[in-house]
């Protein structure tokens, strides 16, 4: 795929992690954010959030991994001016793909609609995420509440526990997978059209399209527990669990009859065997004894003899890593992505989805606030005079630094 250029008025965590997603693929990602006009803090509020990494104030610890290798300028678009001033961006910068994630009720007012801006740049693509998409303009959407709106929290957690959250936020990436995959198709179909193209992601149904283990059991006749919290087990197959061992806990899950009774044969857990337990369907039904005597059988084995165990027979396993020792598993410390501070200091971060041959792993520290913005609108053709006249008219934001 050509490399091009994205300008994206994103924040939070959805649209950037689309955007990231072509920063690996080698790709021009301009960030557009607010210039200040009022109290508060100024840009992508995700800046603030975190720890603070050595005296940068805008660039704290949840704000890096999503923005690495991105630019930032600050645009006021609340002003004509400044909302002529990014159609020209477009144009002057030939810009492939606009994106966006706020709610659609702004796309009017901002001047950062599909209609407006194509008229820039006839074949643009132009993308937003929003919690619900176009049909319901004012609706503001964060992570968990979508999550809860899915119903994805009342399926996750203990049977006897309150509807949890996902300790990684769900809607967030799936949103921005989404984008990202709609972008690439778009930029296939033009490249054989000419024509651009208009893509909405909305949250709530983005999320939506993975019940596809339990939304049809509503019209098929359901029991409540095949749709609701299951703790550690999975719904439909037995065994399939969290079990203690001497020195921690195990995950332990089988999906055949035929790997049940391998895992029987094995010296710790001949006594799971009964004629009830052959099938699937027995075992689901017994899973509370069930359970209990495999968990007698995994405390008498730390975690390594029992992967051990259980490997040579074929049976899936895994302890309960910790992020640290995700991070060392030879499988994916030699795949992470790297940045390194302004003060020097080298930070790890999660690989790339998948291996991309001859595509970088090192990336820029992301931008301060607006830093680029200067230098985009000179690329774009306006002379320092000009520059310097929007930004004393605060349609745009110069940095200081």
């Amino acid at each position: 795929m050509k490399k091009g250029t994205i300008l994206s008025m994103e924040q939070a965590l959805a649209m950037p992690s689309a955007t990231l997603r072509f920063v690996h693929l080698g790709w021009r990602v301009i960030r557009i954010e607010s210039a200040p006009t009022g109290p508060g803090l100024p840009g992508d509020p995700n800046r603030y959030v975190g720890g603070r990494v050595e005296s940068d104030e805008d660039r704290r610890t949840y704000f890096v991994p999503p923005n690495v290798g991105k630019e930032s300028i600050a645009l006021n678009l609340k002003e004509p001016e400044a909302q002529a001033l990014l159609r020209r961006l477009i144009k002057e910068l030939d810009v492939d793909v606009f994106c966006c994630n706020t709610m659609p009720n702004r796309y009017q007012p901002l001047g950062i609609g599909y209609e407006t801006l194509k008229q820039a740049k006839p074949d643009l693509i132009w993308a937003g995420i929003s919690a619900m998409g176009p049909d319901y303009p004012d609706v503001p959407g964060y992570d968990p509440i979508i999550q809860a709106m899915a119903g994805v929290m009342d399926m996750t957690g203990m049977v006897d526990g309150p509807p949890t959250i996902c300790g990684v936020p769900l809607v967030d990436l799936k949103a921005g997978d989404e984008a990202y995959a709609n972008i690439c198709l778009a930029l296939a179909e033009r490249a054989e059209t000419g024509q651009g193209k208009e893509i909405h992601i909305s949250m709530l149904q983005a999320m939506s399209s993975w019940l596809i283990t339990m939304m049809h059991l509503l019209d098929y006749g359901f029991t409540p527990p095949e749709i609701t919290r299951a703790g550690n087990s999975h719904r439909k197959f037995s065994p399939t669990g969290v079990y203690p061992t001497k020195d921690g806990f195990a995950y332990v899950a089988m999906g055949s009859d035929v790997q049940w009774t391998r895992f029987t044969e094995t010296a710790a857990f001949g006594h799971c065997a009964k004629p009830d337990r052959a099938t699937n369907e027995g075992r689901v039904a017994d899973r509370p004894a069930l359970d209990r005597d495999i968990a007698q059988g995994t405390a008498t084995l730390t975690t390594a003899e029992l992967g051990a165990m259980l490997g040579k027979v074929g049976i899936p396993n895994a302890p309960i890593n910790t992020l640290p020792i995700v991070r060392d598993l030879p499988a994916i410390a030699a795949k992470l992505t790297r940045t390194v501070t302004p003060g020097g200091q080298a930070i790890r971060m999660q690989p790339k989805p998948v291996d991309l041959p001859g595509s970088a792993q090192n990336f820029a520290y992301p931008p301060r606030y607006g830093a680029n913005t200067k230098a985009v609108l000179a690329e774009a053709g306006l002379a320092s005079a000009e520059i310097e006249r929007l930004a004393a008219a605060k349609i745009i934001h110069i940095p200081n630094v």
